[in-house]
């Protein structure tokens, strides 16, 4: 069927819209993206933080969202002010790549997970060591506090997810299924499940009194690199090489999402306080947002210059921060997707 002259005035219409929106967006140095239809990078960018002198591996929020700690190549975590964006501390003591940091429950302590098979625990006021966690084979790439603050989960090149009690340093399980590198731990809301990612292509889920594997997740093509519970437990996300980010019934195993955007492997996975959006990060550059509901792709935030790792949000989900490879962490306002 033909097109009428005033359908054909329309779409021309739009067309010249559309390429004049890029040619704005380019000038002031933004971009847009054909997937999402969304602008790029023209989310506030809140803080970007500079101190470290090697790429930055992982971010976390405290509890109170006052603060942010960082991991790095250069052997450090950092300690940061969340609204001003100065430096507060810097602790020093691991013998290699430190690849994640956590706060516990009520943000007085950190664990990171290093390349010099530890993991360590910290005075997070005073940047005191307290703890120094030997028992991994390999190296140590991620850790995570229950949410009482009770134990530390750490994952490891060994392929082994370690329980420990977070007072003593007591290796209290070790968790054994995965057959390649544990890239990224997870305890679920309520401190009874783990889930594990692997670059065996698979997340596990395990019985945190037990040591029990209650699922594996197949779907992935290639590495997971992230994996994270949904605020309710109900759900769980994971990150791959393999482009994309899946969301599961944390219960049943059925892949629920698929999200398609980033162009490059996805590494970094975190839920939102609320549930609703679900935040990622890969070798793109970008951070993305998605809409946890309906699949959606709400925003991708552009101003890393390199991989971004990793992403965690701010207690309140106002927030978002991001670790990467250009050395920095980045703050971003994600409050409401700008049209």
């Amino acid at each position: 069927m033909m097109a009428s002259a005033n359908e054909c005035r329309i779409r021309n219409e739009m067309i010249h819209r559309t390429a004049m929106i890029v040619v704005i967006l380019a000038v002031v140095g933004l971009g847009w993206d054909d997937r999402s239809g969304q602008v790029l990078g023209q989310e506030p960018e809140l803080l970007t933080l500079n101190g470290h002198a090697e790429p930055v591996y992982s971010v976390a929020f405290s509890p109170d969202g006052k603060r942010l700690a960082s991991a790095s190549v250069d052997r450090t975590v950092k300690v940061w002010d969340a609204a001003s964006g100065a430096e507060l501390l810097t602790l020093k003591g691991h013998g290699g790549i430190v690849t994640s940091v956590a706060f516990n429950s009520d943000g007085k302590h950190l664990a990171s997970a290093s390349l010099d098979n530890t993991v360590r625990v910290w005075d997070a006021t005073s940047g005191a060591e307290l703890l120094s966690l030997k028992g991994h084979t390999k190296e140590v790439m991620s850790v995570a506090f229950s949410p009482d603050g009770k134990r530390l989960a750490s994952g490891s090149v060994d392929q082994t997810v370690k329980v420990w009690d977070a007072a003593s340093g007591a290796a209290s399980l070790t968790l054994k299924g995965h057959t390649s590198y544990v890239l990224s731990v997870a305890f679920s809301s309520d401190g009874k499940r783990l889930a594990s990612a692997s670059s065996d292509q698979t997340v596990k889920v395990w019985d945190t009194t037990s040591g029990a594997e209650s699922l594996t997740l197949k779907g992935h093509m290639r590495a997971v690199y992230g994996v994270a519970f949904s605020p309710d437990g109900d759900r769980l996300a994971s990150a791959s090489v393999d482009q994309t980010v899946k969301v599961w019934d944390s219960t049943s195993g059925a892949e629920l999402l698929t999200f398609k955007g980033h162009t490059s492997g996805v590494i970094g996975v975190a839920f939102g306080p609320d549930g609703k959006r679900l935040a990622s990060s890969g070798g793109d550059k970008t951070v993305r947002v998605w809409d946890v509901t309906n699949g959606k792709e709400l925003l991708a935030l552009q101003g890393h210059t390199k991989l971004v790792q990793r992403v965690a949000f701010s207690p309140d989900g106002k927030r978002l921060a991001s670790a990467s490879d250009d050395k920095t962490v980045k703050v971003w306002d994600v409050t409401t997707p700008r049209e």
